[in-house]
């Protein structure tokens, strides 16, 4: 086996084009201790998936386009998500540009659950 090819017993890693198209089943892993804001929930979800620097989406539509579209991933596959403390203190009573509140943690699970990512927390 490639070092940069995972079996279905390890997650994925940085090492490869961030558009390679990779086998359903992965395991990715987020580091969710420093998810104080939405640029750090879209920056550790983007590294999650694509490695240091990774992108995968920066707002809730592009991760919906990213799960649907050529970054790489192939679902179903699962994310471990260590530590979701932060994000839910920081990012469940946000507010939109009109001044209505919602939980952004929330909707970025209900996207990634619709985009056949099974995310499962430590």
């Amino acid at each position: 086996m490639r070092p940069d090819r995972p079996d279905s017993s390890t997650s994925w890693t940085a090492g490869r084009s961030q558009h390679e198209a990779r086998p359903a089943g992965l395991l990715y892993e987020l580091d969710g201790r420093h998810i104080t804001d939405e640029p750090s929930l879209f920056l550790a979800l983007g590294e999650a998936v694509n490695g240091p620097g990774g992108y995968f989406g920066g707002c809730v539509d592009a991760l919906a386009d990213c799960l649907r579209g050529t970054f790489g991933y192939t679902g179903p596959a699962t994310l471990l998500w260590r530590d979701i403390g932060p994000a839910r203190e920081h990012l469940s009573h946000v507010l939109t540009p009109e001044g209505e509140p919602y939980d952004l943690v929330a909707l970025v699970l209900d996207v990634l659950t619709e985009g056949h990512m099974r995310v499962t927390f430590t």
